[in-house]
């Protein structure tokens, strides 16, 4: 989005766990044309407002409402754990949910999402999210291979590189990677060769884990589309379910991300809750040029 192309944009800033994205209220005014531009020029750290990405909030058909999102290189994401909590926020506060409700549907890419917020005063400072059941088949991440089969720890050989990988899609797809040496994890390089892997037809997330107990994971992200970012919320429920899967973790959790810490469930009836703070940082008008 060439500067002098597009008209101003009205946005609110909005960050979990340092996971920041500007959300573009188009609940009763018409979203600009080329959300994929706005995204990339609007995300940018040093000629815009800086994020991870934008987030658009919008009337849904499946539900009430609706969030997209598109990450800071401009494609669009199926969905974003931390976004979901800052979209609720807003959401709730704006009066754009039934009134008294605390828990309601979001449509997203992935299929309707169910936030509860905790409101404190009329203003909401941390959400929970059903994020509905994690998917183990190739076909379902999606993956190359057999489409029926998993792929749990299994030994993969990627720009080289043996390593090991459990796959997990959480609506959008995680390659998750167990460590003993977190701080030193090739996170932004093997994170990113294994983001572009042709076995991985939509790129992948991708996650390296330390299992510090049963209830006690530490995690470091390559988001796809956007680099290293300090949290991912699917990550994390990623994280958690495939610790419990190779039996490295139980079904619940504290999962530490470099930008703070989620509360993960992983549920009898398979749903996986997601528990978190959400943070407005300020609001803004972009008007390039």
């Amino acid at each position: 989005m060439p500067a002098g192309d597009a008209a101003a944009v009205a946005f609110t800033k909005v960050q979990g766990l340092g996971n920041d994205y500007l959300y573009v209220d188009g609940w009763s005014e018409p979203l600009p044309p080329d959300l994929p531009a706005l995204a990339r020029a609007m995300s940018d750290r040093h000629f815009g407002p800086g994020a991870d990405g934008i987030i658009t909030i919008e009337r849904g058909r499946a539900a009430p409402l609706r969030m997209r999102m598109w990450n800071a290189d401009g494609s669009e994401g199926q969905m974003c754990g931390n976004g979901i909590r800052g979209f609720a926020k807003l959401c709730y506060e704006r009066g754009y949910v039934p009134e008294g409700a605390e828990t309601f549907g979001v449509e997203t890419a992935a299929g309707v999402m169910r936030p509860t917020v905790f409101p404190e005063g009329g203003r909401v400072h941390r959400v929970q999210v059903d994020m509905g059941e994690p998917r183990f088949r190739r076909a379902q991440i999606p993956m190359a291979g057999p489409p029926g089969e998993e792929c749990l720890e299994e030994g993969l050989e990627i720009g080289g590189e043996r390593v090991r990988v459990t796959a997990v899609s959480m609506g959008n797809p995680h390659a998750i990677l167990f460590v003993e040496d977190l701080e030193h994890a090739p996170v932004r390089t093997l994170g990113r060769r294994i983001e572009m892997d042709p076995l991985f037809p939509e790129r992948v997330n991708v996650h390296f884990v330390r299992c510090a107990g049963p209830a006690d994971l530490e995690v470091r992200s390559w988001e796809r589309g956007s680099g290293e970012t300090l949290a991912c919320g699917t990550g994390a429920c990623a994280a958690l379910v495939a610790a419990a899967r190779t039996g490295r973790a139980g079904r619940t959790a504290t999962v530490r991300l470099p930008g703070g810490s989620l509360e993960i469930e992983w549920r009898p009836d398979h749903h996986v809750l997601m528990t978190g703070p959400t943070v407005q940082v300020y609001d803004g008008v972009y008007a390039p040029g």
